[in-house]
């Protein structure tokens, strides 16, 4: 059985890259051979000669020290900044879910963990009848949960979690993610404790706003700041 994590976001924009790249090494801290995917990319930039550039599969490609062909990593990608259905639409292309499959099957044969950034939010439209929901229930890891620390953050958060477990995934739990420098106003203060009170799922933790981006620096921010226990428990 595959081991690993399926990450999700409350909204798009929250840093979910970053969490996946700390999954990876929070992984390879508890000794496994992990690598990271993020099966579709939209907004990716196009090349001279044509090609796709994933920025987001590069960087957890990088992350996990992987080597190998981009084509396992981010199998689709478009270049239109958008979800992939209409992204898929403007660009006259399909979204090939059998090559998602086939991927996700090559990694998970190669590594001990997969750790698979999804796209938007779970109710983010892959195709018309099929959306990030589906594709997290395809895979069939365990879904993190990546929110704001800042105001809003408790709807988003709760609304994201319950909709997942009502629809039978499995919730590890929620990572507030510094995807910008801290306000430290009194929501982003009090939002943790909050959470933590409402959720069903454990908080795993706080991640730190990161300048550096290295293996190091997020590893040491991993081994800080996040909840091990919770993690290894999974894994």
């Amino acid at each position: 059985m595959t081991k690993g994590f399926f990450v999700t976001g409350s909204d798009t924009g929250v840093g979910k890259t970053i969490i996946t790249a700390a999954l990876i090494r929070a992984a390879n801290i508890l000794g496994l051979r992990t690598c990271g995917m993020k099966p579709i990319e939209t907004g990716c930039r196009k090349t001279g000669n044509g090609i796709l550039l994933p920025t987001d599969g590069m960087f957890l490609r990088e992350a996990a020290g992987m080597g190998g062909s981009l084509d396992l990593v981010t199998p689709l990608r478009f270049e239109s900044p958008l979800a992939p259905l209409p992204a898929s639409e403007r660009e006259g292309r399909p979204v090939d879910l059998d090559e998602v499959r086939k991927s996700f099957a090559q990694l998970s044969e190669r590594y001990d963990a997969v750790i698979v950034e999804g796209l938007g939010g779970l109710l983010a439209p892959i195709k018309r009848d099929y959306f990030v929901l589906d594709l997290a229930r395809d895979i069939g890891l365990p879904v993190v949960v990546v929110a704001r620390p800042a105001l809003g953050t408790i709807n988003h958060t709760l609304l994201t979690v319950n909709y997942a477990m009502r629809e039978g995934l499995t919730v590890a739990g929620v990572i507030l993610n510094y995807s910008s420098p801290p306000m430290n106003d009194l929501a982003e203060k009090s939002n943790p404790e909050v959470i933590q009170q409402l959720s069903p799922v454990p908080l795993i933790g706080i991640f730190p706003h990161l300048l550096d981006l290295g293996k190091k620096t997020i590893e040491k921010a991993v081994v800080e700041n996040l909840n091990m226990e919770i993690i290894g428990k999974y894994l």
